[in-house]
């Protein structure tokens, strides 16, 4: 059983004791915390390792005050704070209700009447916080939480007073990149101008499911905001004029807050009477559950314990009268402030230590007649240190499927959605691999805040598939810092995993040191390594990987590479002794794009993020380019998406065209997509079932007949990354906080 914390607890945090741990970001943890008299709070917690920093406890001051500013109508009420304390903190009542952007994914686009409500509301607590001389800098659709009695804006972690710049590097930008103004974009100066921007962003969303700039990477989104036109396919005619303006490149261009919420609303009516009734049942669901028991525990830093809770019953449908009702006792309404981490999910037979619901995935949730997946569970997003969380994708391991969530790697049945085992071991997606049938992992290292104990040995380790625990570690590998946090599982093949590990300490006085770096690989079956060979130095202080995604067929490990300038190269390797044996550049592709599954086969290495090419495994040489032999269609170029390889097809998105079929042999086309063009998304690979091909548009993840090349259906999700899990016939897509099942035919 493990105790609750107290304010006698070194970190001190007043009067309140933690009772979980709801979730972790950036900059802080947020704990469900409790005073002496009773009352229950979201208490935000610095990170130690930032607390000494003195720029990141004036962002957190200024976040303190920006709550406070807004107050308990817009926002969630500040309780009680301490932002000059060794460890600073902030105590605020919880807020009752999802968070916009969960509204939008159980419920669909809103209508136009809740659209008009939401803008008029959020325009009325941006003037409130403007009238203060504060911008939020960050509002996005996440930042925004829908409660019975109105929308209330959280998260004021990079909020700043207008005209103050200290906080930004000059040609810096801070904050999120599909809901940034032009001017942010670029590292200028954001008014209360650049929040009305955003909110017309945000209210895209609301409407159509979809941000005004799309998805993708953060470079792309720069560039869209800076010089594409919004995308407001699916906006209410009505509401076009006004949000057009408010998403003006020219600041001058945009309309005032109060301007803004004058013509969105007239005021009358009560907010939840704009709310669909699937938006009001999730708040009542929510109530309930905060009524009848305390949330769900994730699991905490390490230097925090936190409480077992049990379980309840699953709530009954509520009444519009009765969600108004218990949204009243704003004291027990609950989130995570600056979060987003749910933690109250739902029924669950206690399991004791690495129960699912304790480690951030959820029961399925009740299917709708009206809804298109198989099933449907919430999940808490890893955290990103190196890569961002958007990087995780699953993966299917014999009959189960694997994903890591935020207290590391979890399984679920992908037939039901019910959760098999959760480790709870805190394992990082660059630390996990799968051959298909196992599941390989860095061994764990206890580690004391940011210094490593260079003597710590480097282990792999097997997963036992029936219950998450450990079933084999092989010998240690004592040359290698096994504390490195950088280290990495590349890839598993044929009873080989290929990683790649440091030597040496990993920071001295909490700088990050160059060392020696190597790729090598082990033999599962007789534990032994095979090979090492060394890789190039990182420049100091990088917190890069070595390798965005690997692949092995025969005796070739293809590999994408990230350079020390950050260019990306595609290598190929002797598997047998890991020679390089040739190396080229991907050009125009960028890193963070590069990362996900190599479309490989046993003649080529196929590429795309930017031209669809094909190189020889054999020697590296291109054997053909989709845009050199696009003359001979008569088509003009197009940037493609990455590829998938299957039955001799190479399956990519082609911007603005849709989905293409290439022969893997000589480049010629085999299959057209023959929809409607649409904003497709470029950044993850099409996934290809036995009948039909399947994308991701706009807000819909769209089934295309490979027979006859028209648009089956088009299923709605918030899913952003996808992966066919074939056994179980299942396609499954992860995004928006929840992981999803779709037929796969």
């Amino acid at each position: 059983m493990l105790s609750p914390l107290t304010h006698a607890d070194p970190a001190g945090f007043g009067a309140y004791r933690l009772i979980a741990c709801l979730g972790s970001g950036g900059m802080g943890t947020v704990y469900l915390a409790r005073s002496a008299g009773g009352r229950t709070v979201a208490l935000k917690t610095m990170h130690a390792r930032i607390a000494g920093d003195p720029g990141f406890r004036t962002r957190f001051r200024l976040e303190t005050d920006a709550a406070r500013i807004i107050g308990g109508h817009h926002g969630a009420t500040v309780v009680d704070a301490d932002p000059q304390a060794e460890t600073p903190w902030l105590a605020t009542e919880y807020v009752l209700g999802p968070p916009l952007d969960d509204a939008v994914a159980l419920a669909g686009p809103l209508p136009e009447a809740s659209v008009r409500a939401l803008g008029a509301a959020l325009a009325g607590a941006l003037a409130q916080l403007h009238a203060s001389d504060v911008v939020h800098r960050d509002l996005k659709p996440s930042n925004v939480m829908i409660t019975a009695y109105g929308p209330k804006i959280i998260d004021f972690g990079i909020a700043r007073a207008a005209g103050d710049d200290r906080l930004t590097r000059t040609g810096a930008a801070a904050g999120t990149p599909a809901f940034m103004s032009p001017e942010q974009a670029t590292g200028q100066e954001h008014t209360s101008a650049g929040d009305v921007f955003a909110l017309a962003g945000v209210l895209v969303h609301a409407a159509t499911g979809h941000g005004p700039f799309g998805a993708g990477q953060a470079a792309d989104l720069l560039y869209r905001v800076r010089y594409a036109d919004p995308d407001l396919t699916g906006v209410p005619e009505t509401l076009l004029p006004i949000l057009t303006r408010c998403l003006s490149k020219d600041p001058s261009q945009r309309p005032t807050t109060w301007e803004l919420s004058s013509h969105l609303h007239d005021g009358q009516g009560q907010f939840a009477d704009h709310l669909p009734d699937t938006v009001l049942a999730e708040i009542a669901r929510r109530a309930t559950e905060v009524w009848q028991h305390q949330p769900y525990r994730l699991p905490a830093p390490a230097d925090h314990a936190t409480a077992e809770t049990i379980p309840a019953s699953t709530p009954a449908p509520m009444s519009r009268r009765k969600v108004l009702a218990l949204s009243g006792g704003s004291a027990l309404a609950v989130t995570a402030i600056g979060m987003g981490a749910w933690s109250w999910f739902g029924p669950e037979e206690p399991r004791g230590k690495g129960a699912p619901n304790d480690l951030g995935i959820s029961l399925p949730y009740p299917k709708n007649p009206d809804e298109d997946h198989l099933w449907k569970v919430k999940v808490s997003s890893p955290p990103g240190d190196l890569w961002p969380a958007e990087a995780s994708v699953p993966f299917p391991v014999g009959d189960l499927l694997a994903l890591i969530v935020s207290s590391g790697l979890a399984a679920v049945n992908p037939r039901t959605g019910q959760t098999s085992w959760a480790t709870g071991e805190l394992e990082h997606y660059w630390q996990v691999t799968s051959d298909g049938e196992h599941i390989y992992r860095i061994g764990h290292v206890k580690q004391s805040d940011a210094k490593h104990d260079p003597s710590s040995p480097f282990t792999i380790e097997t997963v036992d598939l029936t219950n998450g625990r450990l079933k084999k570690r092989f010998p240690q590998l004592k040359d290698f810092n096994g504390a490195i946090l950088e280290n990495q599982l590349v890839c598993a093949s044929e009873g080989v995993v290929y990683f790649a590990a440091g030597q040496g300490a990993d920071k001295k006085d909490g700088i990050q040191r160059v060392q020696p770096w190597f790729l090598a690989a082990v033999d599962t079956g007789t534990s032994k390594e095979l090979w090492r060979q060394p890789l190039p130095a990182r420049p100091e202080g990088s917190k890069r990987l070595h390798f965005l995604a690997g692949g092995v067929v025969g005796d070739r490990l293809a590999l994408l590479q990230e350079t020390a300038e950050g260019a990306v190269h595609v290598v190929a390797r002797n598997a047998r002794n890991g020679k390089v044996l040739w190396d080229e550049p991907m050009v125009g592709a960028k890193p963070d794009q590069a990362r996900g599954p190599l479309a490989i086969d046993g003649t080529h290495v196929y590429l795309g993020l930017g031209p669809l090419r094909a190189l020889r495994l054999t020697d590296g040489s291109e054997a053909w380019n989709y845009v050199k032999k696009s003359g001979k269609f008569g088509r003009e170029f197009r940037y493609f998406g990455p590829p998938a390889v299957t039955n001799g097809v190479v399956y990519a998105v082609q911007e603005k065209l849709g989905l293409i079929g290439l022969d893997a042999k000589s480049g010629g086309i085999e299959w057209l997509d023959k929809g409607v063009e649409g904003s497709d998304d470029l950044t993850s690979p099409p996934v290809i079932g036995t009948e039909y091909a399947y994308g991701k548009r706009n807000s819909g993840l769209y089934s295309v007949s490979l027979a006859s090349g028209t648009t089956s259906r088009t299923y709605k999700t918030s899913g952003t990354r996808f992966v066919a899990h074939e056994r179980a016939g299942v396609l499954i897509a992860l995004g928006g906080q929840f992981l999803g099942a779709f037929p796969l035919q």
